[in-house]
């Protein structure tokens, strides 16, 4: 495999040094004749252990080669990978300029050629983009196939090689089988998953790392700066959290749903927080823990006040299934909500019976949703055949078959994640899916 990397900063002076040590012959292009004369001469144009190391044997055996030349690497090449930098702009926006710039290059390259080439983002580029690069490459190409993916990277700074060589996974982010088989092939020796995506997933997966990465910095720091006030060592309390790999570090958490809530994680959220206050620590990440929380019951609240059919079945009360419990519930908030819009409501919950709630749950109910007995249900089916729509708060898998055979109208909105694909019967839709 003949592959033309462009862009010779960090990920491309990378990829090109161990695509070079496994096999393939690369032909760096950049527009920075600098950069290009030291490639040239086995030389890093950036700071990586082992990287110089790499690009010098792949220069004396003849696996590596750079150029300014764009038309002459597309020429001697059938894969290009596109690693160009995307800055920011003034206004936080990511700049394209550069990816756009390239893809118009390559097309020009390509409409000279007789063969399809393949075209590999492999870029930091913000959903959609994927699919402005393959208009424009289609457009300049003159008819002369072009297969498109992305791959995003995930490489840090001073442990490159070693995350390129050891990755979690390889995401193909495309729809054409041939770029599919284009990034197969390139990456054939690495031990790794390969994960194929539709594009636009495979763009948002590098920035939500980026930001999940971001968002665990900035919490480690904020329990630290707490710990401080308070006279503890934050690196302790951090280190005894890493521990627990059953809920903390694990997958527990991490898939999109409805908002939390509970007996715990408000309250406790909210004590550590006043906690904060009277020791004077700005922990603002934590703050915003609740004004997010509120904006996902919001965007809940909009999606069920927009549908005309009635009464609303909201199926799950609890705030989460296999309890009864009701206190801080954000279907309970969801609930009183819509009852203050005049909603006609029926509520469906199996582990909820108004007869039943006893304690601090029952005392909860009393004095923020006194109505429930008048709104439950529950009889499944009874419950199913008077609802006109269904809101799903909980995902219990035994709760798809309160969907019985309905016109396709009926509207059924997913807050909790149920279905992994719409069911046939109603109109669905989820709360981020």
């Amino acid at each position: 495999m003949k592959v033309s990397i462009f862009g010779l900063g960090y990920v491309g002076a990378v990829s090109a040094a161990c695509l070079a040590r496994d096999g393939r012959y690369v032909i760096g292009v950049d527009v920075n004749p600098d950069k290009v004369r030291m490639v040239s001469s086995g030389q890093a144009p950036i700071m990586e252990l082992g990287l110089s190391e790499l690009l010098a044997a792949g220069i004396q055996s003849g696996t590596i080669s750079a150029t300014t030349d764009a038309p002459q690497a597309i020429h001697n090449s059938d894969v290009s990978l596109i690693t160009v930098g995307t800055p920011s702009k003034p206004d936080g926006e990511l700049d394209l300029s550069a990816v756009f710039g390239v893809c118009e290059s390559i097309g020009r390259a390509v409409a000279k050629k007789s063969t399809a080439h393949s075209v590999i983002i492999r870029s930091t580029v913000p959903a959609g983009t994927m699919s402005a690069c393959r208009e424009i490459l289609e457009k300049h190409a003159g008819g002369t196939p072009v297969h498109v993916a992305c791959n995003p990277e995930f490489l840090r700074e001073g442990s490159a090689i070693r995350d390129y060589d050891s990755p979690a996974f390889t995401i193909i982010g495309t729809n054409d089988p041939s770029a599919e088989q284009a990034v197969r092939d390139l990456y054939s020796g690495i031990d790794a998953p390969f994960l194929v995506l539709a594009p636009e997933q495979a763009e948002l997966i590098k920035a939500s790392a980026n930001a999940w990465h971001a968002t665990k910095i900035t919490f480690a720091n904020e329990i630290g700066r707490l710990a401080k006030n308070l006279g503890v060592d934050g690196r302790v309390v951090m280190n005894v959290l890493k521990e627990d790999t059953k809920l903390n570090v694990s997958k527990a958490y991490m898939s999109p749903g409805f908002a939390y809530g509970g007996s715990c994680l408000p309250k406790d959220v909210r004590g550590l927080l006043s906690q904060a206050a009277t020791a004077n620590v700005n922990l603002p990440l934590l703050q915003a823990l609740e004004v997010s929380n509120r904006c996902h019951i919001d965007a809940a609240e909009k999606m069920v006040a927009a549908t005309s059919r009635s009464p609303v079945g909201i199926v799950g009360l609890a705030f989460k299934p296999g309890t009864d419990d009701l206190r801080e519930s954000p279907a309970v908030e969801l609930v009183q909500r819509l009852l203050a819009k005049k909603k006609e409501l029926i509520i469906f919950d199996e582990d909820v019976y108004a007869a039943t709630l006893t304690g601090t749950n029952k005392q909860f109910i009393e004095t923020q949703l006194p109505q429930l007995a008048e709104l439950l249900i529950s009889d499944p089916e009874s419950f199913s055949q008077k609802a006109g729509a269904l809101v799903f708060t909980h995902a219990s898998p035994r709760l798809r078959t309160l969907i019985r055979p309905r016109d396709d109208a009926t509207p059924i909105i997913d807050l909790a994640g149920l279905f992994s694909a719409p069911p046939e019967n109603g109109n669905y839709e989820g709360s981020g899916w």
